[in-house]
């Protein structure tokens, strides 16, 4: 078996995130996780908080905290709306750690060592009033081409032009407000990534022909239109400090590496922290991240505006440090889940946000709806009436109606043991051959990362079980035949076990209720193989069952009308 390394892109840490967000990075990487670890292999999932960088900065002023408090109590609010998704992180660290401050720094002295940094003078905006260089963000004011008069110095969020601090009219500081502002001189380092441009395109030539097209065209192109040699330090309080054994003034100056420098380096850093929490519970971080073997395959998830940093500056920074980090093997991206055809954003609170998408439902229902509909080949849309009837349909009539008519009816009619009944027929055999087609299907959807198809494949597993007790209807065989009804019931127990089992990636807790409702004397299998899904005898007949509380409620018109009226449905 082979170990698994997964990351998912790293939550910013300015705010909770929205169901964008989750659905673009994070939860994909919790169901691949889920599944491979139910089939036997060894996992290691890791992400973290992205503390580092400008809006950190101005999120704490706005909150009248210290840079290093709001961090970490927005990394514990994060963590708690992650652990209600039922995400399962093996860690969940932050990018602020002492142990990625440590790898930054050696990688960046690395860089230096191999002549692939450079120190350069720029001219900067610096603010007379806060007496400090503004990085880019750092600077509002008048946008030259919309005149939104809320533009960042890197970019208008109403247009969404590109901006240079020096493009705004009447620029002012986002830390005092100040129009007190001149340009100076100063200096930063630079990545020289024109000079790995020939190992970039080598690696992505030799790795990127596996990944999904989008990915994959996303890396070229940034490719052809060729590496700039980038800045990778910031003037900010807050970040990785510049190591002053190597850039004794810069470190002087406060001079921190940029965001997008270090936050990648954190998947390293966090696989650290995970390591260095309980060391003689773990194996060495090094054989996932440092001269890791042949056996580790490390798997990326992330939305499409993430693809860049890391299919071609992460992977320049790594390759010029000149040492045997591993590099990922297959990068999924996604692109966009709308809200009306509208972008989500954080900044502007549009669309449905983590922690209020749990307070009105269970993450089960927004596990499985995000899954069912993932962005993968195109923008996908969210609108209420959607998600209420992919709910209704699948959740609540396919698989809920069925575990519950199932169990009901026969604690009404045999008793609060699994029924006997008849020896297995000629249409258990067929449902069995056609179970066990569904779950190759399945597994073979999962195995190369199409979240849609499988969804398509577990909902098609659930349908055949409804199909099966339609043919059946025990509801009438048991006015005649109580045997004939005990064997389609005892049947359909099976399925509600099978459908525990292999739903658990995308529905967890409703997987765990279905399997607690048998009390089987021991509970430990992971998966079914294709022999068990033919057979159809995992659960045998006097085993003691409950009827679980209801899996799925229906979303009704009420719901529908309120959601509507609080967060809008309307077209963008």
């Amino acid at each position: 078996m082979a170990r698994h390394l997964i990351t998912s892109a790293l939550p910013y840490i300015n705010g909770i995130k929205h169901l964008g967000n989750m659905v673009g990075s994070m939860l994909p990487a919790d169901v691949y996780s889920r599944y491979l670890r139910q089939t036997g292999h060894e996992v290691l999932f890791i992400c973290a908080t992205d503390e580092h960088g400008t809006p950190a900065e101005l999120a704490a002023q706005e909150a009248g905290l210290p840079v290093a408090e709001f961090c970490a109590q927005a990394h514990e609010a994060q963590k708690a709306v992650y652990d209600g998704f039922g995400l399962s992180f093996d860690h969940f660290g932050r990018s602020s750690s002492p142990q990625n401050r440590e790898i930054t720094q050696e990688i960046a002295r690395e860089l230096q060592r191999n002549g692939f940094i450079e120190e350069r003078s720029i001219r900067q905006v610096y603010s007379n009033t806060d007496g400090r260089f503004l990085p880019d963000r750092y600077i509002v004011g008048t946008c030259p081409h919309c005149g939104y008069d809320k533009a960042r110095g890197d970019q208008c969020e109403n247009c969404t032009r590109v901006l240079d601090p020096t493009d705004l009219l009447e620029p002012r500081s986002a830390i005092s407000g100040s129009a007190d502002l001149e340009v100076r001189q100063t200096r930063h380092l630079f990545l020289l990534q024109s000079k790995l441009t020939g190992e970039v395109e080598r690696w992505i030539a030799d790795h990127g022909d596996d990944w999904p097209v989008l990915a994959s065209s996303i890396a070229r192109k940034w490719l052809t239109e060729g590496l700039q040699d980038r800045s990778i330090t910031r003037d900010l309080e807050w970040g990785v400090p510049v190591p002053a054994d190597v850039w004794p003034e810069l470190a002087a100056e406060g001079k921190v590496f940029y965001v997008w420098f270090d936050a990648p380096i954190e998947y390293i850093g966090a696989t650290k922290e995970w390591a260095d929490a309980a060391p003689a519970e773990r194996r060495d971080w090094k054989s996932w991240w440092y001269e890791a073997d042949e056996s580790v395959r490390y798997t990326q998830f992330m939305a499409k505006d993430n693809v860049p940093f890391h299919t071609v500056m992460f992977p320049a920074t790594i390759l010029g440090s000149r040492r045997p980090w591993k590099k990922v093997d297959y990068v999924k991206a996604f692109n966009w889940l709308t809200y009306y055809g509208g972008k989500f954003s954080t900044s502007q609170k549009r669309g449905i946000f983590t922690d209020v998408a749990l307070e009105l439902l269970p993450a089960d229902y927004w596990r499985y709806f995000l899954m069912a509909h993932a962005p993968e080949s195109d923008d996908s849309s969210f609108t209420w009436d959607l998600f209420a009837s992919v709910v209704n349909k699948d959740l609540a009539d396919t698989l809920g109606n069925f575990v519950n008519r199932v169990l009901s009816f026969s604690r009404k009619r045999f008793g609060d043991d699994v029924p006997a009944g008849a020896a297995a027929g000629e249409a258990e055999a067929r449902l069995g051959e056609q179970i066990a087609g569904l779950l190759a299907e399945y597994e073979a959807q999962l195995d190369a990362l199409n979240f849609r198809k499988a969804a398509q494949a577990l909902r098609a597993l659930w349908s055949a079980g409804n199909a099966y007790l339609d043919e059946k209807a025990p509801w009438q065989q048991v006015k005649t035949d109580p045997e004939a009804a005990a064997l389609t019931l005892r049947t359909a127990m099976n399925l509600i076990r099978l459908y525990a089992v292999v739903s658990e990636p995308f529905i967890p807790t409703a997987a765990a209720a279905m399997r607690g409702a048998f009390a089987l004397p021991s509970d430990g299998r992971t998966w079914i193989t294709g022999e068990e899904a033919r057979a159809l005898d995992l659960v045998p007949a006097g085993t003691p069952f409950t009827v679980p509380p209801v899996l799925f409620a229906k979303i009704t018109d009420e719901d529908l009308a309120a959601w509507t009226a609080r967060f809008g449905g309307t077209e963008a």
